[in-house]
């Protein structure tokens, strides 16, 4: 898809789409990964499953904040017009309420409704954190030749998770050098 492509329509239903993300992106913005594959391949055909996959997986592996998957996303929607409303409509909400909530929180943190939202918000979070995951995984569980090797690559990443101090970005950089040699 190209910049071209899009109506001013389109690139304002891009910016407020990924405006109300922001502000359901309680773990980061790769949590609202389902409800962006819904609307960019599902709902508005914009990408394919393959290019939403590739997209995201080449922003996870280049260094750099977390975030810039949502710039992939844009630019593989509509180049650079597409990559700059993706970022400012998942910023700009979110950037401004958190500055707002941790001031607000950092004043009353004593208090038993701060604690208690911290303490229910770690299940929320993991719960859609799983759901990107195995959205992410699907296309490669979905592949007879990519099954078995992504099932042990899931299950020795949550192994090495649970019985290692071994930190994530190696177990990020162990997966991208199986999946450039072709192994998963």
């Amino acid at each position: 898809m190209n910049a071209s492509a899009l109506s001013a329509a389109d690139f304002l239903a891009l910016f407020l789409q990924f405006l109300s993300l922001s502000l359901l992106s309680i773990g980061g913005a790769i949590s609202t990964v389902p409800e962006m594959h819904r609307f960019l391949v599902l709902q508005k055909g914009w990408l394919s499953e393959t290019q939403f996959t590739s997209s995201i997986a080449l922003a996870q592996a280049a260094p750099g904040p977390n975030i810039l998957f949502v710039a992939v996303l844009g630019w593989n929607t509509a180049g650079w017009l597409g990559a700059a409303v993706a970022m400012l409509g998942i910023m700009l909400p979110s950037t401004t309420l958190v500055l707002a909530a941790t001031r607000w929180a950092e004043a009353n943190r004593e208090a038993l409704a701060v604690r208690a939202f911290n303490a229910g918000m770690a299940p929320l979070t993991l719960g859609l954190l799983w759901a990107t995951g195995w959205l992410l995984a699907q296309p490669y569980l979905a592949d007879p030749a990519h099954r078995l090797t992504t099932a042990a690559l899931i299950a020795l990443t949550v192994l090495g998770v649970l019985r290692t101090k071994l930190s994530l970005v190696w177990m990020v950089l162990a997966g991208g050098v199986l999946g450039a040699l072709g192994w998963v």
